[in-house]
């Protein structure tokens, strides 16, 4: 269809603009197209990505500090969305070895199945980009990478 289309608006300043809207304009439409998927499991999208960083160092737990480092959305509250995991017993506070004045996080036994139900649906969460050719997905992945290291 065309983001002009999408969003109705015939006359952008440049390239580079359209570009921005319509990389902003994706995200909200694959969040959208995801958000049924967690929801089905109860958690958010942010709850997903942290039970994913933790299974991704388990054994070895996280600060939250940590976790905030390696999340895709670094606006996020890490210790209220933590504590809400908590509560979902997915997760588990333990006291850091190395200061105990410090806590660390790890997945649960719970929250490792959560993700092994969520891993079976994985070509559904892939399918926002199932247009894509797998070599169009490696090209996108490039390309936005290059708007990264253009920006450092």
């Amino acid at each position: 269809m065309g983001i002009d289309k999408d969003i109705q608006q015939a006359k952008f300043r440049n390239n580079y603009q359209k570009a921005g809207i319509n990389l902003l304009y994706t995200i909200g439409w694959i969040r959208d197209r995801t958000r049924s998927i967690f929801e089905s499991e109860d958690i958010t999208p942010q709850q997903f990505n942290i039970l994913r960083i933790l299974r991704g160092s388990f054994p070895q737990p996280l600060s939250t500090l940590q976790i905030r480092e390696r999340m895709l959305d670094k606006m996020s509250d890490t210790s209220r969305i933590v504590d809400r995991l908590i509560v979902k017993g997915l997760v588990k506070k333990l006291v850091c070895k190395s200061d105990r004045r410090l806590v660390d996080v790890i997945i649960s036994d719970k929250g490792k199945k959560l993700l092994e139900r969520l891993d079976l649906r994985q070509d559904e969460i892939d399918g926002a980009l199932k247009n894509l050719t797998d070599k169009e997905a490696a090209q996108l992945s490039d390309l936005l990478d290059k708007i990264r290291d253009g920006a450092k």
